[in-house]
């Protein structure tokens, strides 16, 4: 048995990423869940979690005519969000390694509040 072809997932490194994010090119959507995000996200990111995504919902508004850089912990979740958003016909590339990436990169985290944050 053949399994089907699955194009791969278009990718940036998490340098690329903040580069888009901050010129405005790009915005840099946060897809892990609300406590992941609380405890430490990149400053430059929105957020909507995958499950929310995953049951229809729609773009934060900062997000919405604008291609997006999806983002979560290591990529996994990304990914699948990825998919769902370029299946909608939105712009969309995955930030490969997520945070985890984006944290040994030396690149900032910030919680909620503003103050140094942490991946979880």
């Amino acid at each position: 048995m053949t399994l089907p072809h699955r194009p791969r997932t278009p990718e940036i490194t998490v340098t690329e990423a903040v580069e888009r994010a901050r010129s405005g090119d790009a915005v840099l959507l946060d897809v892990r869940e609300t406590p992941e995000f609380t405890a430490g996200h990149a400053p430059e990111a929105v957020f909507l979690p995958l499950s929310a995504l995953a049951a229809g919902a729609d773009l934060p508004a900062e997000a919405r005519g604008r291609p997006v850089l999806a983002l979560c912990r290591s990529g996994n979740r990304s990914r699948q969000a990825t998919e769902i958003l370029n299946g909608r016909g939105i712009d969309t590339v995955n930030v490969a390694g997520g945070m985890r990436a984006w944290e040994q990169a030396g690149l900032p985290v910030r919680t909620a509040g503003g103050g140094p944050g942490q991946v979880v």
